[in-house]
Protein backbone atom coordinates (compact mmCIF):
# COMPACT_ATOMS: atom_id res chain seq x y z
CA UNK A 1 0.00 0.00 0.00
CA UNK A 2 1.36 3.38 -0.96
CA UNK A 3 1.67 6.27 1.44
CA UNK A 4 0.89 9.90 0.96
CA UNK A 5 0.25 11.30 -2.48
CA UNK A 6 -2.58 12.32 -4.77
CA UNK A 7 -5.62 10.57 -3.30
CA UNK A 8 -3.65 7.63 -2.00
CA UNK A 9 -5.25 5.10 0.33
CA UNK A 10 -3.64 6.76 3.34
CA UNK A 11 -5.14 10.08 4.41
CA UNK A 12 -3.21 13.05 3.11
CA UNK A 13 -3.56 16.80 2.47
CA UNK A 14 -7.29 17.69 2.23
CA UNK A 15 -6.79 20.60 -0.16
CA UNK A 16 -8.53 20.25 -3.50
CA UNK A 17 -7.12 20.83 -6.97
CA UNK A 18 -9.58 22.19 -9.51
CA UNK A 19 -9.94 21.23 -13.15
CA UNK A 20 -11.80 23.50 -15.48
CA UNK A 21 -14.21 22.30 -18.10
CA UNK A 22 -13.31 21.98 -20.89
CA UNK A 23 -10.03 20.22 -20.14
CA UNK A 24 -7.03 21.71 -21.91
CA UNK A 25 -3.86 19.89 -22.91
CA UNK A 26 -1.74 21.69 -20.34
CA UNK A 27 -4.17 20.60 -17.61
CA UNK A 28 -3.07 17.03 -18.22
CA UNK A 29 0.65 17.51 -17.60
CA UNK A 30 0.67 17.41 -13.79
CA UNK A 31 -1.90 14.59 -13.46
CA UNK A 32 -0.09 12.45 -16.01
CA UNK A 33 3.23 13.08 -14.26
CA UNK A 34 1.72 12.17 -10.90
CA UNK A 35 0.16 9.03 -12.33
CA UNK A 36 3.53 8.02 -13.81
CA UNK A 37 5.39 8.65 -10.56
CA UNK A 38 2.69 6.84 -8.57
CA UNK A 39 2.78 3.86 -10.89
CA UNK A 40 6.56 3.64 -10.64
CA UNK A 41 6.44 3.76 -6.85
CA UNK A 42 3.51 1.40 -6.43
CA UNK A 43 3.73 -1.90 -4.65
CA UNK A 44 3.64 -4.75 -7.21
CA UNK A 45 0.16 -6.25 -7.32
CA UNK A 46 -0.77 -9.90 -7.55
CA UNK A 47 -2.44 -11.09 -10.74
CA UNK A 48 -6.13 -10.18 -10.96
CA UNK A 49 -8.13 -13.30 -11.84
CA UNK A 50 -11.67 -12.21 -11.01
CA UNK A 51 -12.91 -10.64 -14.24
CA UNK A 52 -15.12 -7.57 -14.08
CA UNK A 53 -18.57 -6.67 -12.79
CA UNK A 54 -21.08 -3.84 -12.83
CA UNK A 55 -23.99 -3.15 -10.50
CA UNK A 56 -26.26 -0.31 -11.62
CA UNK A 57 -29.82 0.88 -11.08
CA UNK A 58 -31.31 -0.05 -14.46
CA UNK A 59 -30.78 -2.99 -16.85
CA UNK A 60 -30.07 -0.68 -19.82
CA UNK A 61 -27.31 1.03 -17.83
CA UNK A 62 -25.80 -2.21 -16.56
CA UNK A 63 -25.69 -3.64 -20.09
CA UNK A 64 -24.06 -0.49 -21.47
CA UNK A 65 -21.33 -0.69 -18.82
CA UNK A 66 -20.80 -4.41 -19.36
CA UNK A 67 -20.44 -3.89 -23.12
CA UNK A 68 -17.78 -1.25 -22.52
CA UNK A 69 -15.87 -3.64 -20.25
CA UNK A 70 -16.06 -6.35 -22.91
CA UNK A 71 -14.60 -3.88 -25.42
CA UNK A 72 -11.57 -3.41 -23.18
CA UNK A 73 -12.79 -0.26 -21.47
CA UNK A 74 -11.79 0.65 -17.94
CA UNK A 75 -14.02 0.86 -14.89
CA UNK A 76 -14.25 4.60 -15.51
CA UNK A 77 -15.32 4.10 -19.14
CA UNK A 78 -18.00 1.69 -17.94
CA UNK A 79 -19.20 4.10 -15.25
CA UNK A 80 -19.58 6.94 -17.75
CA UNK A 81 -21.46 4.65 -20.15
CA UNK A 82 -23.80 3.48 -17.40
CA UNK A 83 -24.47 6.94 -16.04
CA UNK A 84 -25.14 8.50 -19.44
CA UNK A 85 -27.79 5.82 -19.95
CA UNK A 86 -29.22 6.39 -16.47
CA UNK A 87 -29.70 10.06 -17.34
CA UNK A 88 -31.98 8.90 -20.16
CA UNK A 89 -33.90 5.99 -18.62
CA UNK A 90 -33.92 7.12 -14.96
CA UNK A 91 -34.13 10.94 -15.26
CA UNK A 92 -35.91 11.25 -11.94
CA UNK A 93 -32.68 10.31 -10.17
CA UNK A 94 -29.65 11.79 -11.95
CA UNK A 95 -28.38 13.08 -15.27
CA UNK A 96 -26.38 15.67 -17.17
CA UNK A 97 -28.10 18.50 -15.31
CA UNK A 98 -26.88 17.32 -11.90
CA UNK A 99 -23.67 16.35 -10.17
CA UNK A 100 -21.78 13.36 -8.82
CA UNK A 101 -19.00 12.05 -6.61
CA UNK A 102 -16.69 9.43 -8.09
CA UNK A 103 -14.07 7.32 -6.33
CA UNK A 104 -11.61 5.62 -8.68
CA UNK A 105 -9.23 2.87 -7.57
CA UNK A 106 -6.24 2.39 -9.87
CA UNK A 107 -4.89 -1.06 -9.04
CA UNK A 108 -1.58 -0.75 -10.91
CA UNK A 109 -0.75 2.47 -9.07
CA UNK A 110 -2.38 1.22 -5.85
CA UNK A 111 -4.11 4.58 -5.44
CA UNK A 112 -7.64 5.78 -4.88
CA UNK A 113 -8.64 9.06 -6.51
CA UNK A 114 -11.56 11.26 -5.41
CA UNK A 115 -13.37 13.39 -8.00
CA UNK A 116 -15.92 15.95 -6.86
CA UNK A 117 -18.37 16.82 -9.62
CA UNK A 118 -20.85 18.30 -7.14
CA UNK A 119 -22.87 21.31 -8.27
CA UNK A 120 -21.75 24.78 -7.18
CA UNK A 121 -23.78 27.80 -6.12
CA UNK A 122 -23.99 30.53 -8.77
CA UNK A 123 -22.00 33.73 -8.32
CA UNK A 124 -25.26 35.54 -7.59
CA UNK A 125 -26.26 33.22 -4.73
CA UNK A 126 -26.52 34.70 -1.25
CA UNK A 127 -27.01 33.19 2.23
CA UNK A 128 -30.57 34.47 2.65
CA UNK A 129 -31.82 33.71 -0.85
CA UNK A 130 -34.34 31.14 0.44
CA UNK A 131 -35.68 33.47 3.16
CA UNK A 132 -39.06 35.17 2.73
CA UNK A 133 -39.10 37.87 5.38
CA UNK A 134 -38.03 36.21 8.62
CA UNK A 135 -39.04 32.69 7.58
CA UNK A 136 -37.48 30.22 5.17
CA UNK A 137 -39.26 29.57 1.89
CA UNK A 138 -41.35 26.40 1.96
CA UNK A 139 -39.55 23.37 0.58
CA UNK A 140 -41.94 22.82 -2.34
CA UNK A 141 -41.54 26.42 -3.53
CA UNK A 142 -37.76 26.29 -3.08
CA UNK A 143 -37.48 22.87 -4.78
CA UNK A 144 -39.27 24.00 -7.96
CA UNK A 145 -37.69 27.44 -8.09
CA UNK A 146 -34.91 28.71 -10.31
CA UNK A 147 -33.07 29.57 -7.10
CA UNK A 148 -32.59 25.84 -6.52
CA UNK A 149 -30.54 25.24 -9.68
CA UNK A 150 -26.80 24.91 -9.13
CA UNK A 151 -24.09 24.76 -11.78
CA UNK A 152 -24.11 21.13 -13.04
CA UNK A 153 -20.89 19.14 -12.69
CA UNK A 154 -21.58 15.77 -14.34
CA UNK A 155 -20.36 16.51 -17.87
CA UNK A 156 -17.12 18.09 -16.63
CA UNK A 157 -16.62 15.02 -14.45
CA UNK A 158 -17.05 12.72 -17.46
CA UNK A 159 -14.34 14.56 -19.35
CA UNK A 160 -11.84 14.74 -16.50
CA UNK A 161 -12.04 11.09 -15.45
CA UNK A 162 -12.08 9.82 -19.03
CA UNK A 163 -8.90 11.78 -19.79
CA UNK A 164 -7.19 10.42 -16.68
CA UNK A 165 -8.44 6.86 -16.41
CA UNK A 166 -10.25 5.94 -19.60
CA UNK A 167 -9.04 3.48 -22.21
CA UNK A 168 -11.75 4.31 -24.71
CA UNK A 169 -12.72 7.70 -26.07
CA UNK A 170 -15.50 9.72 -24.51
CA UNK A 171 -17.44 9.19 -27.73
CA UNK A 172 -17.15 5.41 -27.21
CA UNK A 173 -18.40 5.76 -23.65
CA UNK A 174 -21.46 7.77 -24.74
CA UNK A 175 -22.32 5.69 -27.81
CA UNK A 176 -24.94 3.42 -26.20
CA UNK A 177 -26.78 6.30 -24.55
CA UNK A 178 -26.89 8.15 -27.88
CA UNK A 179 -28.24 5.05 -29.63
CA UNK A 180 -30.95 4.50 -27.01
CA UNK A 181 -31.99 8.15 -27.11
CA UNK A 182 -32.33 7.97 -30.89
CA UNK A 183 -34.07 4.59 -31.13
CA UNK A 184 -36.08 4.73 -27.91
CA UNK A 185 -36.10 2.85 -24.63
CA UNK A 186 -38.84 1.06 -22.72
CA UNK A 187 -40.21 3.18 -19.88
CA UNK A 188 -39.73 1.32 -16.61
CA UNK A 189 -42.39 0.87 -13.92
CA UNK A 190 -40.37 3.03 -11.54
CA UNK A 191 -40.19 5.99 -13.93
CA UNK A 192 -43.88 5.61 -14.76
CA UNK A 193 -44.76 5.52 -11.06
CA UNK A 194 -42.79 8.66 -10.29
CA UNK A 195 -44.56 10.52 -13.10
CA UNK A 196 -47.88 9.77 -11.42
CA UNK A 197 -46.62 10.62 -7.91
CA UNK A 198 -44.93 13.89 -8.86
CA UNK A 199 -47.80 15.27 -10.88
CA UNK A 200 -49.16 17.16 -7.88
CA UNK A 201 -46.22 18.34 -5.77
CA UNK A 202 -43.87 19.25 -8.64
CA UNK A 203 -44.13 21.28 -11.83
CA UNK A 204 -43.00 18.37 -14.02
CA UNK A 205 -46.43 18.35 -15.72
CA UNK A 206 -46.74 22.16 -15.83
CA UNK A 207 -43.50 23.29 -17.46
CA UNK A 208 -44.09 23.08 -21.23
CA UNK A 209 -40.93 21.14 -22.18
CA UNK A 210 -41.26 18.51 -19.46
CA UNK A 211 -45.02 18.24 -19.97
CA UNK A 212 -44.56 17.51 -23.67
CA UNK A 213 -41.86 14.90 -23.02
CA UNK A 214 -43.22 13.08 -19.95
CA UNK A 215 -46.99 13.65 -20.40
CA UNK A 216 -47.69 13.37 -24.13
CA UNK A 217 -51.38 13.98 -24.77
CA UNK A 218 -51.75 15.06 -21.16
CA UNK A 219 -51.16 11.58 -19.68
CA UNK A 220 -48.00 10.32 -17.93
CA UNK A 221 -45.82 7.88 -19.83
CA UNK A 222 -46.98 4.36 -19.02
CA UNK A 223 -44.64 1.48 -18.19
CA UNK A 224 -43.67 -0.34 -21.37
CA UNK A 225 -44.01 2.74 -23.59
CA UNK A 226 -41.13 3.26 -26.04
CA UNK A 227 -39.82 6.79 -25.53
CA UNK A 228 -37.06 8.42 -27.57
CA UNK A 229 -35.25 11.66 -26.75
CA UNK A 230 -33.71 13.27 -29.86
CA UNK A 231 -32.61 16.36 -27.90
CA UNK A 232 -30.65 14.20 -25.44
CA UNK A 233 -29.05 12.32 -28.34
CA UNK A 234 -28.02 15.62 -29.90
CA UNK A 235 -26.56 16.92 -26.63
CA UNK A 236 -24.50 13.76 -26.09
CA UNK A 237 -23.38 13.73 -29.72
CA UNK A 238 -22.06 17.25 -29.37
CA UNK A 239 -20.29 16.40 -26.10
CA UNK A 240 -18.77 13.31 -27.76
CA UNK A 241 -17.40 15.45 -30.57
CA UNK A 242 -16.56 18.73 -28.85
CA UNK A 243 -15.98 17.74 -25.24
CA UNK A 244 -17.49 19.55 -22.28
CA UNK A 245 -17.25 22.90 -24.13
CA UNK A 246 -20.45 21.87 -25.90
CA UNK A 247 -22.20 21.89 -22.53
CA UNK A 248 -20.54 24.72 -20.61
CA UNK A 249 -20.31 27.27 -23.41
CA UNK A 250 -22.40 28.48 -26.30
CA UNK A 251 -25.98 27.67 -27.19
CA UNK A 252 -26.64 24.93 -24.64
CA UNK A 253 -25.15 26.94 -21.77
CA UNK A 254 -27.45 29.83 -22.68
CA UNK A 255 -30.44 27.46 -22.73
CA UNK A 256 -29.55 26.09 -19.29
CA UNK A 257 -29.18 29.60 -17.85
CA UNK A 258 -32.49 30.70 -19.36
CA UNK A 259 -34.30 27.73 -17.81
CA UNK A 260 -32.84 28.53 -14.37
CA UNK A 261 -33.74 32.22 -14.69
CA UNK A 262 -37.38 31.55 -15.61
CA UNK A 263 -40.33 32.09 -13.26
CA UNK A 264 -41.36 31.16 -10.63
CA UNK A 265 -38.69 32.47 -8.28
CA UNK A 266 -36.04 32.93 -10.99
CA UNK A 267 -32.48 32.02 -10.08
CA UNK A 268 -29.19 33.66 -10.95
CA UNK A 269 -27.38 30.81 -12.72
CA UNK A 270 -25.69 32.35 -15.74
CA UNK A 271 -23.62 31.33 -18.73
CA UNK A 272 -20.61 32.74 -16.89
CA UNK A 273 -21.27 30.36 -13.97
CA UNK A 274 -21.29 27.43 -16.39
CA UNK A 275 -18.09 28.52 -18.11
CA UNK A 276 -16.36 28.85 -14.73
CA UNK A 277 -17.27 25.37 -13.43
CA UNK A 278 -14.39 23.17 -12.28
CA UNK A 279 -14.20 19.59 -11.07
CA UNK A 280 -12.44 19.36 -7.71
CA UNK A 281 -9.83 16.61 -7.44
CA UNK A 282 -9.64 15.86 -3.74
CA UNK A 283 -7.68 13.55 -1.49
CA UNK A 284 -9.68 10.39 -0.93
CA UNK A 285 -10.56 10.13 2.74
CA UNK A 286 -9.05 6.80 3.82
CA UNK A 287 -8.76 5.40 7.33
CA UNK A 288 -8.43 2.02 9.03
CA UNK A 289 -11.56 0.48 10.52
CA UNK A 290 -10.77 -2.80 12.20
CA UNK A 291 -8.57 -4.79 9.83
CA UNK A 292 -9.89 -2.99 6.74
CA UNK A 293 -9.16 0.39 5.20
CA UNK A 294 -12.22 2.38 4.18
CA UNK A 295 -11.86 5.02 1.45
CA UNK A 296 -14.59 7.52 0.71
CA UNK A 297 -15.21 11.08 -0.45
CA UNK A 298 -14.21 13.94 1.88
CA UNK A 299 -16.57 16.88 2.56
CA UNK A 300 -18.87 18.17 1.21
CA UNK A 301 -19.71 14.45 1.03
CA UNK A 302 -20.78 12.76 4.26
CA UNK A 303 -18.48 9.80 3.62
CA UNK A 304 -16.60 10.37 6.89
CA UNK A 305 -19.71 9.17 8.73
CA UNK A 306 -19.17 5.65 7.35
CA UNK A 307 -15.72 5.52 8.97
CA UNK A 308 -17.15 6.92 12.21
CA UNK A 309 -20.00 4.41 12.30
CA UNK A 310 -17.73 1.40 11.78
CA UNK A 311 -15.39 2.56 14.56
CA UNK A 312 -18.22 3.30 16.96
CA UNK A 313 -20.01 0.07 16.11
CA UNK A 314 -16.89 -1.92 16.99
CA UNK A 315 -16.55 -0.12 20.30
CA UNK A 316 -20.21 -0.62 21.22
CA UNK A 317 -20.42 -4.23 20.04
CA UNK A 318 -17.41 -5.16 22.13
CA UNK A 319 -19.16 -4.12 25.35
CA UNK A 320 -22.85 -4.76 24.70
CA UNK A 321 -22.93 -8.19 26.30
CA UNK A 322 -26.53 -9.37 26.17
CA UNK A 323 -27.67 -7.01 23.39
CA UNK A 324 -29.65 -8.84 20.68
CA UNK A 325 -27.67 -9.85 17.60
CA UNK A 326 -29.66 -10.38 14.38
CA UNK A 327 -27.98 -11.96 11.34
CA UNK A 328 -24.60 -11.29 12.96
CA UNK A 329 -25.31 -7.59 13.58
CA UNK A 330 -25.64 -5.91 16.98
CA UNK A 331 -28.61 -3.72 16.16
CA UNK A 332 -28.31 -1.44 19.19
CA UNK A 333 -24.64 -0.80 18.41
CA UNK A 334 -25.53 0.11 14.81
CA UNK A 335 -28.32 2.45 15.91
CA UNK A 336 -26.22 4.27 18.50
CA UNK A 337 -23.23 4.57 16.15
CA UNK A 338 -25.52 6.18 13.58
CA UNK A 339 -27.01 8.54 16.15
CA UNK A 340 -23.64 9.98 17.15
CA UNK A 341 -22.26 10.13 13.59
CA UNK A 342 -25.37 11.90 12.26
CA UNK A 343 -25.24 14.43 15.11
CA UNK A 344 -21.64 15.32 14.28
CA UNK A 345 -22.31 15.36 10.54
CA UNK A 346 -25.27 17.73 10.89
CA UNK A 347 -23.17 20.12 12.95
CA UNK A 348 -19.78 20.19 11.22
CA UNK A 349 -19.90 18.92 7.62
CA UNK A 350 -20.04 21.39 4.74
CA UNK A 351 -17.83 22.46 1.83
CA UNK A 352 -14.31 22.45 3.32
CA UNK A 353 -13.14 24.90 0.66
CA UNK A 354 -15.39 27.53 2.28
CA UNK A 355 -15.57 26.64 5.97
CA UNK A 356 -13.32 24.81 8.43
CA UNK A 357 -14.45 21.18 8.69
CA UNK A 358 -12.65 19.06 11.35
CA UNK A 359 -12.52 16.04 9.05
CA UNK A 360 -9.42 14.36 10.46
CA UNK A 361 -10.54 15.05 14.03
CA UNK A 362 -13.94 13.43 13.52
CA UNK A 363 -12.40 10.14 12.38
CA UNK A 364 -9.51 10.21 14.88
CA UNK A 365 -9.64 6.99 16.99
CA UNK A 366 -8.86 9.02 20.14
CA UNK A 367 -11.90 11.22 19.53
CA UNK A 368 -14.11 8.27 18.65
CA UNK A 369 -13.13 6.48 21.86
CA UNK A 370 -14.31 9.48 23.87
CA UNK A 371 -17.35 9.90 21.61
CA UNK A 372 -18.36 6.31 22.33
CA UNK A 373 -18.55 7.26 25.99
CA UNK A 374 -21.20 9.83 25.04
CA UNK A 375 -23.59 7.12 23.88
CA UNK A 376 -27.09 8.21 24.84
CA UNK A 377 -29.81 6.09 26.42
CA UNK A 378 -32.44 4.66 24.03
CA UNK A 379 -34.85 7.47 24.98
CA UNK A 380 -32.12 10.12 24.86
CA UNK A 381 -31.42 12.84 22.32
CA UNK A 382 -28.00 12.64 20.60
CA UNK A 383 -25.96 15.83 20.62
CA UNK A 384 -22.85 16.70 18.60
CA UNK A 385 -19.47 16.10 20.16
CA UNK A 386 -16.52 18.49 20.23
CA UNK A 387 -13.37 16.95 18.74
CA UNK A 388 -11.38 20.14 19.28
CA UNK A 389 -11.96 20.00 23.02
CA UNK A 390 -11.27 16.26 23.18
CA UNK A 391 -8.06 16.26 21.15
CA UNK A 392 -6.52 19.65 21.96
CA UNK A 393 -8.47 21.18 24.79
CA UNK A 394 -9.68 23.85 22.34
CA UNK A 395 -13.47 23.74 21.92
CA UNK A 396 -14.86 24.25 18.43
CA UNK A 397 -18.50 23.42 19.16
CA UNK A 398 -19.45 27.06 19.58
CA UNK A 399 -18.58 27.96 15.98
CA UNK A 400 -21.70 26.73 14.24
CA UNK A 401 -25.43 26.33 14.46
CA UNK A 402 -26.77 22.84 13.81
CA UNK A 403 -28.14 22.13 10.32
CA UNK A 404 -31.01 19.66 10.06
CA UNK A 405 -31.60 20.16 6.34
CA UNK A 406 -33.49 17.28 4.73
CA UNK A 407 -32.32 15.92 1.41
CA UNK A 408 -34.94 14.27 -0.76
CA UNK A 409 -33.96 11.03 -2.49
CA UNK A 410 -33.55 11.69 -6.22
CA UNK A 411 -30.18 9.97 -6.64
CA UNK A 412 -28.53 6.87 -8.18
CA UNK A 413 -25.47 4.77 -7.39
CA UNK A 414 -23.36 2.42 -9.51
CA UNK A 415 -20.37 0.22 -8.70
CA UNK A 416 -17.91 -1.15 -11.26
CA UNK A 417 -14.85 -3.41 -11.20
CA UNK A 418 -13.03 -3.92 -14.49
CA UNK A 419 -11.05 -6.92 -15.72
CA UNK A 420 -7.77 -5.52 -14.33
CA UNK A 421 -9.17 -5.00 -10.84
CA UNK A 422 -9.69 -1.24 -11.08
CA UNK A 423 -12.86 -0.01 -9.40
CA UNK A 424 -15.32 2.88 -9.44
CA UNK A 425 -17.89 3.88 -6.83
CA UNK A 426 -20.08 6.65 -8.23
CA UNK A 427 -23.10 8.33 -6.67
CA UNK A 428 -24.92 10.87 -8.84
CA UNK A 429 -27.96 13.06 -8.31
CA UNK A 430 -30.31 15.82 -9.41
CA UNK A 431 -31.42 16.03 -5.72
CA UNK A 432 -35.22 15.55 -5.48
CA UNK A 433 -37.17 13.45 -8.01
CA UNK A 434 -36.87 15.13 -11.43
CA UNK A 435 -34.74 17.87 -9.89
CA UNK A 436 -36.19 21.34 -10.37
CA UNK A 437 -38.48 20.12 -13.20
CA UNK A 438 -36.65 22.55 -15.51
CA UNK A 439 -35.45 21.28 -18.86
CA UNK A 440 -32.68 22.04 -21.34
CA UNK A 441 -31.06 19.98 -24.08
CA UNK A 442 -33.19 16.91 -23.36
CA UNK A 443 -32.33 16.64 -19.66
CA UNK A 444 -33.54 17.93 -16.29
CA UNK A 445 -31.80 20.55 -14.18
CA UNK A 446 -31.00 19.90 -10.53
CA UNK A 447 -32.49 21.54 -7.44
CA UNK A 448 -29.23 21.01 -5.53
CA UNK A 449 -29.21 24.40 -3.83
CA UNK A 450 -31.94 23.14 -1.48
CA UNK A 451 -29.25 20.87 0.02
CA UNK A 452 -27.88 24.03 1.60
CA UNK A 453 -29.44 25.21 4.83
CA UNK A 454 -32.26 27.56 3.89
CA UNK A 455 -31.66 29.30 7.24
CA UNK A 456 -28.19 30.95 7.23
CA UNK A 457 -27.90 31.34 11.02
CA UNK A 458 -29.23 29.51 14.05
CA UNK A 459 -29.17 30.91 17.57
CA UNK A 460 -27.00 33.76 16.36
CA UNK A 461 -24.38 31.38 14.95
CA UNK A 462 -23.65 30.80 11.25
CA UNK A 463 -24.65 27.45 9.84
CA UNK A 464 -21.65 25.75 8.21
CA UNK A 465 -23.81 24.57 5.31
CA UNK A 466 -25.24 28.01 4.51
CA UNK A 467 -25.35 29.21 0.89
CA UNK A 468 -22.37 31.11 -0.55
CA UNK A 469 -21.26 31.85 -4.13
CA UNK A 470 -19.21 29.01 -5.60
CA UNK A 471 -19.86 26.79 -2.59
CA UNK A 472 -20.86 23.13 -2.92
CA UNK A 473 -23.81 22.02 -0.78
CA UNK A 474 -23.32 19.33 1.83
CA UNK A 475 -24.30 15.92 0.55
CA UNK A 476 -25.27 12.64 2.20
CA UNK A 477 -23.82 10.78 -0.80
CA UNK A 478 -21.19 8.42 0.59
CA UNK A 479 -19.53 6.22 -2.06
CA UNK A 480 -17.02 3.83 -0.51
CA UNK A 481 -14.25 1.47 -1.58
CA UNK A 482 -12.91 -0.91 1.09
CA UNK A 483 -9.56 -2.73 1.13
CA UNK A 484 -8.60 -5.77 3.18
CA UNK A 485 -5.69 -6.10 5.61
CA UNK A 486 -3.32 -6.77 2.70
CA UNK A 487 -4.43 -3.65 0.83
CA UNK A 488 -6.38 -5.65 -1.76
CA UNK A 489 -9.76 -4.55 -3.06
CA UNK A 490 -12.58 -5.98 -0.93
CA UNK A 491 -15.83 -4.02 -1.43
CA UNK A 492 -17.31 -1.28 -3.62
CA UNK A 493 -20.58 0.26 -2.43
CA UNK A 494 -22.90 3.23 -2.24
CA UNK A 495 -26.56 4.16 -2.34
CA UNK A 496 -29.07 6.89 -3.14
CA UNK A 497 -31.67 7.89 -0.58
CA UNK A 498 -31.28 11.49 0.63
CA UNK A 499 -30.31 11.83 4.29
CA UNK A 500 -30.74 8.10 4.76
CA UNK A 501 -27.84 7.25 2.43
CA UNK A 502 -25.51 7.26 5.44
CA UNK A 503 -27.58 4.60 7.21
CA UNK A 504 -28.14 2.52 4.06
CA UNK A 505 -24.43 2.26 3.27
CA UNK A 506 -23.54 1.64 6.92
CA UNK A 507 -26.01 -1.27 7.00
CA UNK A 508 -24.11 -3.02 4.22
CA UNK A 509 -20.65 -2.25 5.61
CA UNK A 510 -21.59 -3.63 9.02
CA UNK A 511 -23.53 -6.56 7.58
CA UNK A 512 -20.75 -7.72 5.24
CA UNK A 513 -17.62 -6.71 7.18
CA UNK A 514 -18.83 -7.40 10.72
CA UNK A 515 -21.81 -9.71 10.36
CA UNK A 516 -20.29 -11.96 7.71
CA UNK A 517 -23.44 -11.69 5.59
CA UNK A 518 -23.48 -12.54 1.88
CA UNK A 519 -23.67 -9.28 -0.03
CA UNK A 520 -27.20 -9.78 -1.36
CA UNK A 521 -28.40 -10.66 2.15
CA UNK A 522 -26.88 -7.45 3.48
CA UNK A 523 -28.52 -5.36 0.75
CA UNK A 524 -31.90 -7.05 1.19
CA UNK A 525 -31.90 -6.60 4.98
CA UNK A 526 -34.35 -4.08 6.46
CA UNK A 527 -33.03 -0.54 6.58
CA UNK A 528 -32.67 1.04 10.02
CA UNK A 529 -32.13 4.80 10.12
CA UNK A 530 -31.19 6.64 13.34
CA UNK A 531 -30.85 10.35 12.65
CA UNK A 532 -31.99 11.95 15.88
CA UNK A 533 -33.90 10.33 18.75
CA UNK A 534 -36.40 8.33 16.66
CA UNK A 535 -35.28 5.11 14.96
CA UNK A 536 -36.94 4.40 11.63
CA UNK A 537 -37.26 0.68 10.80
CA UNK A 538 -38.27 -0.75 7.43
CA UNK A 539 -40.90 -3.31 8.42
CA UNK A 540 -41.96 -4.11 4.86
CA UNK A 541 -38.85 -6.25 4.32
CA UNK A 542 -38.48 -9.74 5.84
CA UNK A 543 -37.12 -9.44 9.38
CA UNK A 544 -38.17 -5.83 9.76
CA UNK A 545 -40.88 -6.53 12.33
CA UNK A 546 -38.41 -8.53 14.40
CA UNK A 547 -35.94 -5.66 14.36
CA UNK A 548 -38.60 -3.10 15.24
CA UNK A 549 -39.83 -5.23 18.14
CA UNK A 550 -36.28 -5.81 19.39
CA UNK A 551 -35.44 -2.11 19.39
CA UNK A 552 -38.76 -1.20 21.01
CA UNK A 553 -38.08 -3.74 23.76
CA UNK A 554 -34.76 -1.98 24.44
CA UNK A 555 -36.62 1.32 24.87
CA UNK A 556 -35.91 3.02 21.54
CA UNK A 557 -38.70 5.14 20.06
CA UNK A 558 -39.37 3.29 16.81
CA UNK A 559 -41.12 4.57 13.69
CA UNK A 560 -42.17 1.72 11.44
CA UNK A 561 -41.96 2.30 7.69
CA UNK A 562 -43.31 -0.05 5.05
CA UNK A 563 -40.54 0.75 2.59
CA UNK A 564 -37.34 2.74 2.18
CA UNK A 565 -35.71 4.47 -0.77
CA UNK A 566 -32.33 2.73 -0.82
CA UNK A 567 -30.68 1.78 -4.08
CA UNK A 568 -27.62 -0.10 -2.89
CA UNK A 569 -25.40 -1.45 -5.65
CA UNK A 570 -22.48 -3.37 -4.23
CA UNK A 571 -19.60 -5.56 -5.39
CA UNK A 572 -17.61 -7.74 -3.00
CA UNK A 573 -14.38 -9.62 -3.75
CA UNK A 574 -14.50 -13.11 -2.26
CA UNK A 575 -12.10 -16.09 -2.57
CA UNK A 576 -14.62 -17.58 -4.99
CA UNK A 577 -14.71 -14.47 -7.18
CA UNK A 578 -16.73 -11.28 -7.48
CA UNK A 579 -20.18 -11.22 -5.91
CA UNK A 580 -22.58 -8.40 -6.65
CA UNK A 581 -25.91 -7.21 -5.33
CA UNK A 582 -28.62 -4.93 -6.69
CA UNK A 583 -31.17 -3.45 -4.33
CA UNK A 584 -34.60 -5.15 -4.78
CA UNK A 585 -36.23 -1.82 -3.89
CA UNK A 586 -35.22 -0.47 -7.31
CA UNK A 587 -34.73 -1.85 -10.81
CA UNK A 588 -31.02 -2.59 -10.71
CA UNK A 589 -29.02 -5.39 -12.22
CA UNK A 590 -25.63 -7.02 -11.68
CA UNK A 591 -23.64 -8.29 -14.67
CA UNK A 592 -20.36 -10.22 -14.47
CA UNK A 593 -17.82 -9.86 -17.29
CA UNK A 594 -15.37 -12.76 -17.45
Amino acid sequence: MTGFGLAGKVRADPRAAYLMAPLRLRDLFLPVLLLFVGACAATPRTTWNYGGMVAAANPYAAEAAADVLRQGGSAVDAAIAAHAVLGLVEPQSSGLGGGAFMLVYDRAADRTYAYDGRETAPAGARPDMFMVGDAPMGFLDAWQSGLAVGTPGTVALYEVVNARHGRLSLADDLARAIELAQQGFEVSPRLAGFLVQMRGPSRIDDNPATRDYFYPGGEPLAAGTIRDNPAYAETLTRIAGEGSAAFYRGELAAEIAAAAQADPYPGTLSAADLAAYRVAVREALCAPAGSETVCTMPPPSSGLTEIMILHLYDLFAATDGAAPVIEGVDLAALVDAQRLAYADRDFYVADADHVSVPTDDLIDPAYLSVRAGQRVAPQGIPEPGDPGEVLRGQPIGDRWGRDGTDEIGGTSHLSVVDREGNAVSMTATVEAPFGSSRWAGGFLLNNQMTDFSRVPTLGGKPVANAVAPGKRPRSSMSPVIVFDEDGELKLVAGSPGGNSIIAYVAKVLVGVLRGGQPVQTAVDAPNVIARGPTVRVETGMPGGETQADGLSALGYPVEEREGENSGLHVIVVTPEGLRGAADPRREGRVIAVN
